[in-house]
């Protein structure tokens, strides 16, 4: 009887805690969020292993991720679109997962951004391991892991302190982040500029720019000050052009071979970004280059009038009226140059 007392009480206490904790952080303006991982990629990679007739597939970094609305997508086009881009990864590595472990030949947008796509080919380079362990963990996933994400899932829209992200964002109130903001004087040195949260996403994969970036001046500023203090912290070594886009085009040709429809698509950028990809990335000896040696259909920004001026709150992802904008506007202009597979 004691011990069914003791249980009775645990539970009670347990339940109370876990509420307790939970109107805090909902207090704070904390709300529940589904994180982007490896589970989310794994899920969609899986619907190339199907009939893929009907499918579209999207493969680069964040911008193409943040930049193409996939309900907009899927309502103009009448397909059924993919997102296996990686935040902060080059596009390589998926691609020859699609060219080498797939059957697929249908339309595959590739987004190019220079920083990324032109860093490196080494295996063990952020840029590639990390679109690398994406394919690595689909295809090693076990039925547990498969469970256990399914599980996740709901927790995670529902409950505000848990998250099962794969980036490590400072706004996250689980306890390992919440702990690792824990500074002793100096022994761990200054703490690093915070990096706040700023997606939101659905199973799909499909992510909005959150309207509090857009609207919140300061919380964007904060993004701004992260990308700043990423991008110049330490030496970097030189982009690797010819290894990259020799690699790109190695895999292309076997796409394009097999009657693949490949379209490379440069997303917009401005401010420090812009700034830095003109300079350290000239059009003329990157992009153009690339275009002309890949010989496929291709789509830069600046191109079109229509997408020079449009709100990136925080110089690299567009904010979500402006991503719907540019998708719809690109599918038009995709349609008009006979571009989609579909036409």
């Amino acid at each position: 009887m004691q011990l069914k007392q003791s249980l009775i009480i645990a539970a009670i206490l347990g339940i109370a805690m876990v509420t307790s904790w939970e109107m805090y952080w909902r207090s704070q303006g904390i709300q529940p969020n589904l994180d982007d991982n490896k589970d989310l990629w794994a899920n969609q990679r899986a619907r190339l292993e199907n009939d893929t007739s009907d499918k579209t597939v999207f493969i680069g970094s964040s911008r193409i991720l943040y930049d193409i609305q996939l309900d907009i997508w899927r309502e103009m086009t009448d397909t059924e679109p993919i997102m296996l881009a990686v935040q902060g990864a080059s596009p390589i590595p998926i691609l020859r997962d699609i060219v080498e472990n797939t059957s697929f030949s249908g339309t595959l947008v590739v987004g190019i951004t220079p920083p990324l796509f032109f860093s490196t080919v080494y295996p063990g380079a952020f840029p590639i391991s990390r679109a690398q362990s994406k394919v690595d963990y689909f295809k090693k996933r076990t039925y547990a892991q498969r469970i256990n994400h399914r599980l996740a899932v709901p927790l995670q829209t529902n409950f505000a302190f848990i998250r099962d992200g794969d980036e490590e964002w400072d706004t996250d109130v689980d306890l390992k982040t919440l702990l690792s903001h824990i500074y002793i004087g100096e022994r761990n040195g200054p703490p690093p500029v915070p990096f706040n949260n700023f997606e939101e996403i659905t199973e799909d994969r499909h992510m909005k720019m959150p309207a509090y970036v857009t609207q919140d001046t300061a919380y964007a500023n904060t993004i701004k000050a992260a990308w700043k203090d990423m991008v110049l912290s330490g030496d970097r070594p030189p982009p690797d052009k010819e290894g990259t886009t020799a690699a790109f085009l190695d895999l292309s040709k076997k796409f394009k071979d097999r009657g693949g429809n490949l379209i490379l698509l440069r997303c917009p950028s401005s401010g420090f970004f812009k700034d830095i990809e003109n300079k350290g990335f000239p059009r003329e000896d990157f992009w153009e280059l690339l275009v002309e040696k890949a010989n496929v259909k291709a789509y830069h920004y600046h191109d079109y009038p229509q997408f020079r001026n449009l709100n990136l709150p925080e110089w690299s992802h567009l904010a979500l009226e402006d991503a719907q904008f540019f998708t719809r506007e690109l599918i038009a202009i995709l349609k008009k140059d006979k571009a989609l597979s579909t036409n």
